[in-house]
């Protein structure tokens, strides 16, 4: 399966996780569109969801600044709030960009193979979900897998799957995982990525893994070399 299908599919995996039912015979009756639709649904939700929060801070950061007018108040509060609503619109713009990407990628590979692949990752983990949670929960330090954001949730769910049960090599499975946080995830949220997948890794094999590579100063996911995989 060529590398291209493998990042789209899973890209598209990761959005639709959460929307797909969960029945195989339901799940298997999914065409390429409704994997989409479900992406381009998720996405939309975070579009709303950070322009509702960039809303919520500019409102309060008019308010403090309206107040400070009139007497000594907090200007530096007003001013990371107003920061705050700039980095949260510029994540939904962000979304709206990935959104606009996804038809453009389906037209450059195999859109069956895609299809495929992007199901046989959702039907794996909807089969295997206890065991990758349980595991996945314990290759986290003082954190619980159900208090993470959902995007790092399913970030960790695909890459324990296409690992456990896809066969897919460790060091991939690291690279690609950090890139999905890298386009989806919170500023940091590559690292804790990395480190969870790591942890994860070396429990799976028992053993630990080689130093991590430098990573290139640009890689994204749906471009980035996929070696070995």
């Amino acid at each position: 399966m060529a590398m291209q299908v493998r990042r789209i599919a899973r890209e598209l995996a990761l959005l639709s996780l959460s929307q797909l039912p969960s029945k195989p015979d339901r799940l298997q009756a999914q065409t390429l569109q409704d994997i989409v639709t479900a992406a381009v649904r998720t996405l939309a939700a975070e579009v709303r969801d950070a322009l509702e929060t960039a809303s919520g801070e500019l409102q309060r950061s008019d308010s403090l600044l309206l107040d400070s007018e009139t007497r000594a108040s907090n200007p530096e509060a007003a001013a990371k709030m107003l920061r705050d609503a700039v980095q949260n619109t510029e994540a939904a713009i962000n979304r709206l960009g990935l959104t606009l990407e996804i038809p453009e990628f389906l037209q450059m590979t195999n859109q069956s193979e895609v299809r495929n692949y992007a199901l046989e990752i959702v039907g794996r983990y909807q089969q295997e979900k206890k065991e990758v949670n349980e595991r996945l929960d314990k290759a986290l330090v003082d954190w619980q897998l159900s208090r993470l954001a959902g995007i790092d949730r399913d970030i960790l769910r695909i890459a324990a799957v296409e690992f456990i049960y896809l066969g897919v090599p460790d060091r991939v499975v690291v690279n690609e995982a950090v890139e999905l946080a890298k386009r989806y995830s919170g500023e940091d949220g590559h690292r804790f990525i990395n480190g969870v997948m790591r942890r994860f890794l070396e429990q799976a094999s028992g053993k630990s893994l080689p130093p991590e590579e430098p990573a290139p100063e640009s890689n994204p996911a749906i471009n980035a070399p996929e070696s070995n995989s």
